[in-house]
């Protein structure tokens, strides 16, 4: 049967039309789920993969089989709250004035609503986003995460330790550990020993809840921080006492989520990056795996941190990068997957990995690392396999060793950093020395 052209015309666009939807609809649902997971003081050495001792760790360890092991994965701070922002933002922590110390309850500062965070971007991209576990990146209304680009928050707003703790120093009595669903306080000093199956449990609802639609989740863990909790069902578990009773059940955090994601029928098309925001406290169990140092040292252990990214559908299994990569690449990287315009006035420390992830034995140019201890102070610097410390405000003992004069190191033959080559390389020092005077200047804080 013919039919006139009008017609025809009129039943083409008809079925374009009636199209559209599920083609939006199809497009909408290509773009990856993001799965970000931060632990607290996890140490390079604490999971099974990168070398623990006294417990295992099974369903980390698969993770990696499933994707990417980093092994020169960076956190541009040694502590909590700048660490996070640098995570969020993609930018070093003093562009954003949260260089110095950590943010306390008593202190009134936070992360500045006008810095994008990847909230705000996977938001804008049509993301359902939302943040599970620990905020600390200012507790004050308007810093808070349902501000800051997420739909959904429920959480503690800082640390564990900050729960009615008295600040000998200022007289501040800060109040019992608040616990937030989004804008609403729905409890005071929760069972920490709780927290990791209640954390887990709340990312498996939004997986099963949101799974017809892209979503980003940022779980933050409060473990292992001290003080350490594990639950009724992982105490003991560990021959490393407590503190392996905790890895052992973030394990099974995990494997939990990755079983909710292959349940919605999801994994495949899931993005996966797990890593921790400083090194570890070595006196109650952490491990640096040999690394030198811990928590709030700009030696290695305290800033070189375990790193996984899986993404089946398109980063290849079982592999391992040497690369050196940092947590501020998260957001370039993924606003490259993900489409997201990066506006030409942002200016952004990380960049864009996708390309060595898709293909990891790709290598990644030379750049500069900044190590910023946890005063805000710039006390080494690594270009290629090369590590220059150049002061040392913490982490070293002036009385027994004397004052502290500038050490080289290379990495790829001394990750324990105990071999000082200055006097061997003294053209080296000179060229990270400029380096580093170079591209500080180019570090500025950004809000005042």
């Amino acid at each position: 049967m013919m039919i006139g052209k009008a017609k025809f015309v009129s039943l083409l666009i008809s079925v374009v039309i009636a199209v559209l939807p599920f083609a939006a609809h199809a497009q909408k649902n290509s773009l990856p789920n993001i799965i970000v997971i931060f632990t607290d003081d996890q140490g390079y050495g604490d999971l099974g993969c990168f070398g623990a001792e006294g417990f295992e760790t099974p369903n980390f360890d698969k993770l990696a089989a499933d994707g990417i092991r980093f092994t020169n994965l960076y956190v541009p701070a040694t502590v909590c709250t700048p660490s996070r922002a640098a995570l969020l933002t993609g930018k070093y922590p003093k562009r954003l004035n949260l260089h110095e110390q950590v943010i306390y309850p008593y202190s009134n500062n936070g992360l500045d609503t006008s810095s994008v965070t990847l909230a705000d971007m996977l938001k804008q991209q049509g993301y359902f986003t939302s943040i599970v576990g620990k905020w600390h990146l200012g507790h004050k209304p308007e810093y808070m995460p349902n501000n800051q680009g997420f739909d959904y928050y429920f959480g503690v707003p800082y640390s564990n330790d900050m729960n009615a703790h008295f600040y000998k120093s200022i007289g501040f009595q800060s109040p019992p550990l608040p616990l937030y669903r989004n804008w609403e306080m729905i409890g005071e000093n929760p069972d920490q020993r709780q927290l990791t199956k209640t954390f887990t449990a709340e990312t498996i609802d939004i997986i099963k809840r949101e799974s017809k639609n892209p979503f980003f989740i940022y779980l933050a863990h409060i473990m292992p921080h001290l003080p350490l909790h594990a639950s009724e069902d992982f105490v003991g578990k560990s021959k490393l006492g407590i503190y392996g009773d905790v890895i052992m059940e973030l394990d099974w955090s995990i494997g939990e989520i990755v079983k909710a994601l292959k349940q919605e029928g999801v994994y495949d098309n899931t993005i996966i990056f797990f890593t921790s925001d400083n090194g570890p406290v070595t006196s109650v169990g952490g491990s640096t795996a040999g690394l030198r140092g811990q928590k709030a040292q700009t030696w290695e252990g305290g800033q070189r941190v375990p790193g996984i990214m899986v993404w089946p559908n398109q980063v290849p299994p079982a592999k391992v990068s040497d690369q050196m990569i940092t947590t501020m690449d998260l957001f370039p990287t993924l606003a490259s997957i993900t489409g997201y315009r990066i506006d030409d006035e942002m200016i952004l420390d990380g960049m864009n990995i996708g390309k060595h992830l898709r293909k990891p034995n790709r290598k990644l140019d030379d750049r500069p690392f900044l190590y910023y201890s946890r005063d805000g102070i710039v006390e080494a610097i690594r270009y290629g396999d090369w590590k220059l410390h150049i002061q040392k405000n913490i982490g070293w003992d002036k009385e027994k060793n004397g004052e502290f004069q500038p050490a080289l190191y290379n990495l790829k033959t001394d990750s324990s950093e105990s071999t000082d080559l200055s006097n061997e390389f003294p053209g080296k020092v000179k060229e990270l020395e400029k380096i580093l005077e170079d591209y500080s200047k180019t570090i500025v804080t950004a809000i005042r």
